[in-house]
Order: C-alpha cells, then structure tokens, then sequence
C-alpha cells in the first residue's frame, strides 16, 4: 500500500509532561476496559450523516467521528485526550467495477485550509509519552513511566481497528479508523472536512475527488454551529 493512505509501518520505507501521563493512568479509568475492542458493524455509507455520493460512479464515501465518551470506549488508549481525532472511513462501492485505493490521498483539511495526513502509531506514541522516558529515573520509588504498555495497546488499536482495505469490491463496503492530530484546535470538526482524491477504477481512470464535510456530523448530532 502506497504511504499516502496507510502509516509508513505498512510501506516499505519533556519529563513533566511524561510524569504527568504516568500518573494520568494510574489516576483515572482507562479506555482498555471496552468490552472487546472489535470494530463496529459494516453498514453502508449512505446510512451516515456526513456523506459524499457519486452517483455516476457508483460510490459513497462516508466520514464518523469519534468524538464522544460512549464511542471512545472503543479504542484501548484515549487519542482525542491527547489531541489525536479518530475518524471513521466507511466507503460503499455499488458499481461492477473494483475501486483502488492503492494510491489514494485521505487528508484532514482544517477550517484554515490546513491539510492533515493521518498519524502513525509512532506519531501518537511520542504525544503521549516523551521518547526519553523509558531511560529516565522514575522520581517516585515504585513508579514505572507505561511507555511500553501504551505503545503496545497503541499497536493492538491499529491492527484490529485501523482502515487498511486497498481495494473496494464491486457491491460492497470497506471501513476502518485513521487517526489525526488536531491537538490545539478548539473546534477541530467545525468547517472542516475529509478530502479523498486519486481513487482509480481497476481499469486505472480515476474517480472526481470527494470532499465531506464535519459539519454535516455536527449537525446531524444537535451541535451548535458557530
């Protein structure tokens, strides 16, 4: 799979803040408790809110955030806690042709124009815990810095949870999660959008771009537009 649409791991190719994470976890309930962690239903993106249909080229394109305490459940590790947004992709191909993703763009654009590739486990490891502090002294007898534990439940979020389809068969459906750093953003989903573009038929044309907004989400879920 090109690095464009999935982490590079699929391609060939400050101690306060630690501390303060340590304790974090050890203060307050984790988001590993879920039941189970496996991925929501697939249903069709034409059952979503936030969604793009082509009719003339037989495909749907819907984005979900996951934005709630109810929904974050289902991830192992609280990435919106940590400025990171998980998206859901879910893309419906009702035509007799097979859609390619193998070289597809999936960016977060920003109300100010900003254009976000997704993050990579790496990405969100280093957020959550400073990548020196597995080799600093813990300055509480007993504490140990849980880089490890995260970058594993880190790890087992992407494998099971992570959008990795790089082909969409004929008359069905593909889903998955991508993540994006929207750390500092106030309303990060407010006048921004998912932007898709180099998506092929099998035949090597390629689709017109799509382009859905977070603001049909926010709407649809009673959010007050500002």
């Amino acid at each position: 799979m090109a690095c464009r649409l999935l982490p590079h791991r699929y391609c060939s190719g400050s101690f306060g803040r630690a501390l303060l994470f340590a304790l974090a976890v050890l203060a307050t309930p984790s988001l590993s408790s879920a039941a189970d962690h496996k991925p929501p239903a697939i249903v069709s993106a034409t059952d979503f809110p936030a969604v793009e249909v082509h009719p003339a080229e037989h495909l749907a394109i819907a984005v979900e955030p996951y934005d709630t305490p109810s929904r974050l459940k289902l991830f192992r590790v609280n990435y919106l806690a940590h400025g990171f947004m998980p998206i859901r992709l879910i893309i419906t191909n009702t035509g007799s042709q097979a859609i390619s993703l193998k070289d597809a763009r999936i960016l977060f654009v920003t109300a100010a124009g900003d254009r976000l590739q997704a993050a990579e486990p790496r990405d969100i490891e280093r957020r959550m815990v400073h990548i020196h502090a597995s080799s600093m002294p813990s300055p509480i007898p007993g504490l140990h810095l849980p880089h490890k534990d995260v970058a594993r439940e880190i790890e087992r979020d992407f494998d099971t949870l992570e959008f990795q389809a790089l082909v969409v068969k004929p008359h069905s459906t593909e889903a998955g999660f991508l993540f994006y750093d929207v750390d500092g953003m106030h309303h990060p989903l407010q006048g921004s959008a998912i932007n898709l573009h180099a998506l092929r038929f099998a035949d090597g044309r390629e689709l017109f771009y799509f382009e859905i907004p977070f603001d049909k989400y926010l709407a649809s879920h009673g959010h007050q537009m500002n």
